[in-house]
């Protein structure tokens, strides 16, 4: 719902979930209320220590959980993860 407000305007938006600005053209990193970093989702991942430690903390549990879903559905299936079976 957001993204389509957002269409085709330049729009300012302070959030701390990520999901919110992953879509983003720029993003700007603040740390104690100065900017130190600022560019799209995947140049900030690459280089800005703040931006990636905030993604690990939202993210990683979700990552986590996905990969141990996929690896119950691989050993319930008899598969080794490599399309070969075991």
């Amino acid at each position: 719902a957001l993204a389509r407000l957002m269409k085709g305007r330049t729009t300012f938006v302070i959030a701390q979930r990520l999901t919110t600005l992953r879509q983003a053209d720029r993003i700007v990193v603040l740390e104690r209320g100065r900017i130190v970093d600022e560019g799209g989702h995947d140049e900030l991942l690459a280089r800005s220590r703040i931006y990636r430690e905030i993604y690990e903390l939202q993210f990683r549990p979700q990552e986590e959980e996905r990969c141990r879903a996929w690896a119950r559905a691989g050993a319930v299936s008899g598969l080794d993860g490599t399309g070969g079976e075991r």
